[in-house]
């Protein structure tokens, strides 16, 4: 079977290392020199519709996992609405699988949220990502959108930094909630995807303890031995808890269930 994994980076990399030989595995960025053997290069851009020509024709499945160049509206609307478009002009796929965030839903008092929840997203990234979910939804027959919540693990360790060096602060009252998963879960969760047969249209992808920021900034500096972080006092924004029960019932178990698991690897 062809796969075509549409902005192949660290994801797309782990994902191609979870599949077995019936895939053969085609990556598709800018620059290919990083993809490693195993992964058959197609260097393209996405916004460049010529370039797509070497992928033109029929695929078993795509992931597509594009990253926009800047962090604005014209940033996010090139790399996940029109590169998507772009790429659809030119290839069709059985499965499609849109790798999208939960930065679609707007709750912010610590509601939970699952794949029934509103979604009125505040910013530009969340409304952008909204409009390319319901592009993907029209572009195979089996589309499959996959919102992650916020992604860490090697070279994502940003509150171990943070906390590492003895400056993160966060608020008690009200509680700040988070919601993360690791890499090794985000590629499980998309090689599970590829392979289950009858997948709902929508999947939550989080792991399964949303915490506040004080609880995990207070383990990290407890394993770093590093000071506590400060405590605000300020009113603002509760964020939102993520529930994952549809991707469990489907199947999936997480490597890293909770923050404990998934940070502890990436600790000195």
């Amino acid at each position: 079977m062809k796969l075509l994994i549409a902005g192949c980076g660290d994801l797309g990399i782990r994902l191609a290392g979870r599949l077995d030989d019936d895939w053969q595995v085609h990556g598709l960025r800018r620059h290919t020199q990083a993809l490693p053997g195993p992964i058959v290069a197609e260097p393209a851009d996405l916004a460049d519709p010529d370039s797509l020509a070497r992928v033109a024709g029929e695929w078993d499945a795509v992931v597509y996992q594009a990253t926009p160049d800047q962090y604005d509206e014209t940033g996010y609307r090139a790399a996940y609405f029109q590169g998507l478009a772009n790429l659809f002009e030119r290839v069709s796929a059985r499965r499609l699988i849109f790798v999208s965030s939960t930065a679609v839903y707007g709750q912010d008092a610590g509601e939970w949220v699952d794949e029934t929840s509103e979604t009125r997203p505040p910013r530009f990234n969340g409304r952008v990502l909204l409009e390319a979910e319901a592009l993907a939804a029209d572009s195979a027959p089996e589309s499959v959108v996959v919102r992650f919540s916020g992604i860490y693990g090697p070279g994502r360790d940003y509150l171990v930094r943070k906390a590492a060096a003895g400056d993160a602060r966060c608020r008690d009252n009200p509680p700040q909630w988070t919601n993360r998963i690791h890499a090794d879960d985000c590629a499980g969760v998309l090689a599970h995807l590829l392979t289950l047969d009858r997948p709902a249209p929508l999947y939550c992808a989080s792991d399964s303890h949303p915490a506040t920021r004080c609880e995990v900034l207070d383990w990290l500096a407890e394993r770093l031995g590093a000071t506590p972080p400060a405590r605000e006092t300020s009113d603002g924004g509760q964020g939102k808890r993520v529930a994952n029960a549809r991707l469990l019932a489907s199947g999936y178990r997480l490597i890293h269930p909770d923050y404990r698991s998934g940070y502890q690897e990436l600790l000195p």
